[in-house]
């Protein structure tokens, strides 16, 4: 038979465990959507410098 103390032990660790895997699985999410965005970042920005370098030139002059 377990006492009252000791239920009240094992609910609370129950709430901490649960508690850590929920902040675990936010982290996950964030570093999920951080790495999409940079992702996304770094197309759009070839993307954006491949539709102005298309018959630019890069002499100094600007001729």
């Amino acid at each position: 038979m377990t006492s009252h103390v000791e239920a009240e032990i094992q609910a609370r660790i129950a709430r901490v465990r649960a508690e850590e895997e929920r902040k675990r699985k936010q982290r996950e999410e964030l570093a999920r959507r951080r790495k999409a965005g940079v992702a996304a970042r770094n197309a759009r920005k070839l993307f954006n410098l491949a539709n102005v370098i298309d018959n630019t030139t890069f002499a100094a002059s600007g001729a």
